[in-house]
């Protein structure tokens, strides 16, 4: 929503330009005189600060590293470190968080939260049909091995057949993806032993797997439903509380968002609608992460894209070059036609390593947003529980 459509606030909301917390201070000031900050807009001024400052440095990245899984562990830190800092904010504030109109902000924010939660899940069966697709490359690099003295024909019909495999995998997304989802995994407690997994299904976990109706795109919507920044009256009233807790909104939906568009999921579709006015300081480059990640889903070669991950499109690519090296190919192979064939296989095992290497800790991260959020908000219903209901 721009600010000229900000309509029955107290205080003009262009006042947000001059500083966030401003609002509040210059009505306290006008009735007391001139006063120091204190300590509560220092710390809820330093967190639109720390905010600011983590997706500066996202948005800082080299377009050819945006979406790298590099690049997405940066943006789930930046996630966690801006839900611990938030939930310090929500800790020294106890006593605001059950009175109006802070209560219904904070219940909103946590219902969103318990959606990002299916977006955690949803992700988390998106790395491990990536690690599916591995399996299919795998044989590919096994059976074109730049060991090998010679490269003879049925080297490549078993890494054509693989790859037909993998093509099959990729267009048969929305069918993988179901299968994933009926293992009811989550990132709830784990079997103690590896080799019986189905175990898991006797564990109450605190989310399971996405079922075969859900939608990425329509959970996206839902936690960006009626998300608008804080009236002035709102700030005011809440002590300024109402500004961390539409940034850590507009954070969660920026990250699921981000998220969803990287990696495979169900329905991934990115028409989520970001109206953050840019006179808050971390607006600027959110929005400008946002417009560079839809232009990149825009381009020709990546419009039908499984996830716009920087090594999914690599793979890809290398995938698409053997494949139609593998259809021209002639017997016996000519020096020239076996060291073109060796170069694209080096560089499909280049990007599998980054893979391999970089799945384990994405998994990790995104698991442990799931479990910070799950605590934020266990321990924030319990502090309003308290304060509704003092001994």
């Amino acid at each position: 929503m721009p600010a000229t459509d900000y309509q029955g606030s107290s205080v003009p909301f262009a006042a947000i330009g001059r500083s966030i917390l401003s609002i509040r201070r210059d009505q306290v000031h006008s009735t007391e005189g001139n006063q120091e900050p204190s300590i509560q807009e220092m710390e809820l001024e330093a967190f639109q600060k720390q905010v600011a400052d983590r997706f500066n440095d996202l948005h800082a990245v080299p377009g050819e590293d945006l979406l790298s899984l590099a690049w997405i562990r940066r943006l789930l830190e930046a996630f966690l470190g801006c839900q611990d800092d938030f939930r310090v904010i929500l800790f020294n504030n106890k006593t605001l968080m059950s009175k109006p109109p802070m209560d219904r902000m904070i219940n909103e924010f946590f219902d969103r939260s318990v959606k990002a939660l299916d977006v955690c899940n949803a992700i988390r069966d998106g790395i491990e049909q990536v690690r599916q697709w591995q399996k299919h490359l795998e044989i590919v690099l096994c059976a074109l091995d730049s060991h090998q003295k010679t490269l003879g024909e049925g080297q490549f019909r078993r890494a054509k057949k693989a790859l037909t495999e993998f093509a099959i995998a990729i267009l048969d997304e929305k069918d993988s993806t179901s299968v994933l989802a009926h293992r009811n995994r989550s990132f709830g407690r784990n079997s103690t032993s590896s080799k019986d997994h189905r175990t898991i299904g006797h564990f109450r976990s605190l989310s399971w797997s996405v079922s075969r109706t859900w939608s990425a795109a329509r959970q996206l919507q839902a936690i960006g439903n009626n998300l608008n920044p804080p009236r002035g009256n709102e700030i005011v009233t809440t002590g300024g509380l109402a500004v961390p807790v539409y940034t850590m909104n507009s954070v969660l939906l920026f990250v699921m968002w981000a998220l969803v568009a990287a990696i495979p999921c169900k329905d991934r579709g990115l028409q989520a609608h970001f109206s953050i006015p840019r006179q808050f300081p971390w607006a600027t480059s959110i929005l400008s992460l946002h417009e560079r990640i839809l232009e990149e889903s825009k381009r020709r070669d990546r419009k039908n894209a499984s996830g716009l991950m920087k090594e999914i499109y690599q793979i890809e690519k290398c995938v698409r070059h053997l494949t139609e090296m593998g259809d021209a190919v002639q017997f016996p192979l000519t020096n020239e036609k076996e060291e073109e064939v060796r170069q694209g296989v080096s560089k499909l095992a280049l990007v599998l390593d980054t893979v391999k290497e970089g799945l384990d800790p994405l998994e990790r991260q995104v698991r442990d947003v799931f479990h910070r959020i799950v605590r934020s908000r266990t321990e924030g219903l319990d502090c309003m529980g308290k304060a509704n209901n003092p001994e």
